[in-house]
């Protein structure tokens, strides 16, 4: 594509000290671990990984709100330390999953979407109101509700809100951190849908961070899988979605439930509990959980091997001339679109 990507984190870092208690030694959480991410303009970049495995954290340090320990990240450009608080949150606008929590219960609809334009110095208050109003149409809510509290609205209304209020300053970039995960089922389609509309309409990049597949399978055009604050692949979805590379991308698409009584729980080999990231293990983070997994990968951490067509992956399985496209998981397409 011309010219640099809207967003890119360069072998960012982000580490925290954790209290061990009473008499106990702190100790040390590497919750994202030298990740490099390009979002282009336009698309849906997509960023899945069970809980815990540093998603929300790198979306946070790319709204400036948490500085990486270690690596850079660039908007447009530009570094992101060298700009503005304002200057970023005018480009970057976070959509967060809770609906019932992200709006103050004792604002008005109308106050709750002016406040990007006030805290962001806008310079013209007199267009406040019909700029707000405009956007509250544009999201599917009518004008009427503009004086209105959210505690007057449904599930999906709120959240139609709170893209409302993202959207009012036009930025360029949306991160959508679990938009859909707090509402009824019902009502989850027609919020992913109006996604997809308004960043048709608006021109929006999407940073999308969901636990759910069938979501991911229908907004984006790229998905990054993260495990224990690394990107173990990244490819575009159709690709991942028909044939994941990594063990784990395989073993998250194989644990998408079926409505099939007679395929019962899907077996993913993962063990029931979530890896600990403060006790992280040597070599590939992921080898004690792999089914697949090599005398070589408890001891060296793979590096990313990109792929003739345009995906990257970290894993020993793939490295050197032995990258090789594998089967997709028996089962994966039917089990997708029964899911959500």
């Amino acid at each position: 594509m011309n010219g640099p990507p809207l967003v890119e984190a360069r072998e960012v870092s982000c580490t925290f000290t954790v209290s061990g208690g009473f008499m106990k030694r702190k100790r040390t959480l590497q919750a994202v671990n030298r990740v490099s991410l390009r979002i282009e303009r336009g698309e849906v970049m997509a960023l899945v990984g069970e809980s815990g495995c540093g998603k929300t954290t790198l979306a946070k340090m790319m709204m400036g709100l948490i500085a990486p320990s270690e690596g850079s990240i660039e908007i447009d450009g530009r570094p992101l330390s060298s700009l503005d608080r304002m200057e970023v949150a005018r480009s970057v606008q976070p959509i967060f999953q809770d609906p019932y929590s992200s709006l103050n219960p004792r604002r008005s609809i109308g106050s709750i979407v002016t406040q990007p334009l006030r805290v962001q110095r806008d310079p013209d208050p007199g267009t406040w109101k019909r700029r707000a109003q405009e956007m509250m149409e544009l999201v599917g809510l009518p004008r009427r509700l503009f004086n209105q509290y959210p505690g007057q609205l449904s599930g999906g209304q709120r959240q139609r809100v709170a893209i409302a209020r993202a959207l009012v300053n036009r930025p360029r970039m949306v991160i959508c951190d679990e938009p859909t995960s707090a509402l009824d089922v019902s009502v989850q389609s027609q919020i992913l849908n109006l996604m997809q509309d308004l960043r048709a309409e608006l021109g929006l990049t999407y940073l999308l961070i969901s636990h759910n597949l069938a979501a991911v399978e229908h907004m984006a055009s790229r998905v990054a899988v993260m495990y224990l604050g690394r990107i173990v692949e990244e490819a575009d979805t159709a690709s991942l979605f028909d044939s994941p590379r990594h063990p784990y991308s395989q073993a998250l698409l194989e644990s998408v439930l079926t409505p099939d009584p007679t395929l019962g729980i899907p077996d993913t080999h993962l063990g029931v509990s979530y890896p600990d990231p403060l006790d992280v293990p040597p070599g590939c983070s992921f080898h004690p959980r792999c089914a697949k997994a090599m005398p070589d990968c408890a001891q060296r951490m793979p590096r990313r091997t990109e792929l003739p067509d345009g995906a990257g992956v970290a894993c020993h399985l793939h490295a050197g001339t032995h990258a090789a496209r594998s089967a997709p998981p028996e089962g994966n397409r039917t089990a997708r679109a029964q899911d959500g």
